[in-house]
């Protein structure tokens, strides 16, 4: 069985423990990089050659043309008459809850008068062509198609570009479903690095984009952090995270449970359980070394369980949001009896399921709101993934004759201050 860290607010060293224990060093190292370097270069340089060679060396794909990466969209309508009547329901009712929940982020635009004519306001317009990368390693995630495409088409993107790579030629049928559901425009069968850049520079086959999201491996997100600033992404993930901060009365075997949906994700995942009372975190380690061993992932969510998980107790649920706060979790599960009341307490976490029924896992499919969320203490300073990140503002000014004179000798007065005779000039010429 794992041997998961205890930890206890009430040691010296706590606080520098649960600092270590929390750290990720998400940045590649320089092999990695350097690789990756390498093949946004070749992909920039070559265009569709290098990828053709990219798909033959890493998936396997054996093509002639590049055209024979893209599947076409007659193709993705007919995995929805493959799949199962069951799981087109799924996708359907999860689409359909997120489309729900992303029509409520829609930012508008927005403008006032002032008395001298003066207009100022806001205009809100949507991305012209996103790119959306969707996994196709250890597991398939169509549950990703409809998070990272249907937020963009409630902001109104006219194209949205999908890439999955596809080892063999094994296509995913939910995935694609997935893509028809969520209105997905194009899909080319690409993963990795390549992938990355034919997105962000473009090639013949593949149209470039202005912004790229969705979860990928350490290739993918070093070679989303290279392109940043010839396209915008989303941000770059980490581990998946799940804290359960649990008042001591809830069924063990939940918060087990619970603590192990993310721990399958893959050996780096971090499950952390907080609680006030001693004899609940040994009932809930009691019932994890019951239930591991008939788990399909038992595995991974092992490697995971050793290496980053912990059971830490604090004093009271107050002190324990102290612990959440510094955590910034990317999951937070408050299984305690009156949620509402430790909201005001919280103020860093991607997402948070609030009682003892609402478990993690529907957040990652058909909640409603997005399940790509900051990882790694990036929640501090990050939201998630919504409508807004697929719409651009833009500051509109009108000045009226009136406006131009108050405004221009205030920015005169302040330009000359600055040394930007230019500046002040322009602003002048236009005084009275």
């Amino acid at each position: 069985m794992p041997n998961i860290q205890r930890l206890n607010t009430i040691d010296a060293d706590f606080w520098p423990r649960l600092e270590a224990l929390t750290a990720w060093e998400g940045v590649a190292d320089q092999t990695i990089t350097a690789t990756v370097r390498e093949v946004l270069a070749q992909v920039r340089s070559r265009g569709d050659d290098a990828l053709l060679e990219y798909s033959c060396r890493f998936d396997r794909l054996n093509l002639a043309h590049a055209a024979d990466l893209e599947i076409p969209a007659a193709r993705l309508h007919h995995a929805l008459t493959v799949i199962s009547a069951e799981q087109r329901t799924a996708l359907a009712m999860a689409a359909a809850r997120i489309r729900s929940y992303a029509e409520r982020q829609k930012l508008e635009s927005w403008r006032f008068t002032e008395a001298d004519g003066t207009v100022l306001g806001q205009q809100v317009t949507p991305l012209d062509r996103v790119g959306v990368y969707v996994p196709g390693g250890k597991a398939a995630y169509p549950s990703s198609v409809l998070m990272n495409a249907i937020p963009a088409k409630v902001a109104g993107v006219p194209e949205i570009i999908m890439v999955a790579p596809t080892p063999d030629g094994a296509l995913n049928e939910l995935v694609l479903a997935a893509a028809a559901v969520a209105g997905v425009d194009r899909v080319f069968t690409l993963g990795g690095a390549q992938a990355v850049a034919a997105l962000a520079y473009g090639t013949a086959t593949v149209p470039r984009v202005d912004k790229i999201v969705g979860p990928g491996n350490i290739y993918v997100a070093a070679a989303k952090r290279q392109v940043f600033g010839t396209v915008g992404i989303d941000l770059i993930a980490g581990p998946s995270e799940i804290l359960v901060l649990c008042d001591g009365r809830t069924d063990p075997d939940w918060i087990a449970m619970d603590l192990f949906s993310q721990a399958e994700h893959d050996e780096d995942a971090q499950p952390i359980l907080i609680s006030p009372d001693t004899a609940f975190l040994q009932r809930v380690q009691e019932a994890i070394s019951r239930l591991l061993p008939k788990m399909e992932r038992a595995e991974i969510i092992t490697a995971s369980l050793h290496r980053r998980a912990a059971m830490i107790q604090v004093r009271d649920l107050s002190e324990a949001a102290q612990v959440v706060n510094f955590i910034a979790p990317e999951h937070l599960e408050l299984s305690v009896e009156r949620p509402e009341e430790l909201l005001p307490l919280i103020r860093h976490a991607g997402a948070i399921f609030m009682g003892r029924y609402t478990a993690e896992a529907l957040g990652d499919y058909c909640a409603g709101p997005n399940h790509v969320l900051p990882t790694s203490r990036t929640a501090r300073f990050s939201s998630p993934l919504g409508v807004y990140d697929f719409q651009k503002r833009t500051s509109l000014i009108y000045c009226s004759p009136i406006g131009a004179t108050t405004l221009g000798r205030t920015a005169s007065i302040l330009a000359r201050g600055e040394g930007l005779t230019a500046h002040a000039r322009s602003a002048e010429l236009r005084l009275p």
